[in-house]
């Protein structure tokens, strides 16, 4: 079996950043973290999670994140699957942060995407039903 262990996220301020993934993932903690060079440039980095998963956060970010209204080529966004969506949107917007946008309205889901400190798309969902042919449903195209 295979699973997700983590993502390597450059950004630009570890601090801002996880200020925004703590209110999300308030059961989540910094596991280590450190200082290092990456292709000479100095860096800070950090790993956050819990002991399955983790993000690691290394703060030597420049420039803007890609354009996701745009078609270039990188990561569009990357999605976490959550037992209350309410919880998590009030806690978010008590820490400052809102919905960048809706997700598709579905009687088996919902959905909301934020957009994170270092312009990354986040999706979070929760499904409403256990039954994967609900759960999976496509629009036929």
């Amino acid at each position: 079996m295979l699973h997700l262990e983590h993502l390597n996220l450059v950004v630009e301020d570890i601090p801002t950043t996880l200020k925004f993934y703590r209110a999300a993932f308030p059961h989540w903690s910094v596991r280590g973290g450190g200082e290092g060079t990456w292709h000479g440039k100095p860096r800070n980095w950090v790993h956050f999670g819990d002991d399955y998963q983790y993000l690691t956060f290394n703060d030597d970010g420049v420039g803007q994140n890609r354009d996701l209204t745009g078609h270039q080529v990188g990561l569009a966004h990357f999605a976490f699957v959550t037992d209350n969506i309410d919880a998590v949107i009030e806690r978010l917007a008590l820490a400052g942060f809102l919905a960048d946008k809706d997700g598709a309205i579905d009687e088996f889901k919902r959905n909301v995407y934020y957009l994170d400190p270092n312009g990354y798309e986040v999706e979070l969902v929760q499904y409403l039903s256990d039954i994967p042919s609900q759960r999976n449903r496509y629009d036929e195209a």
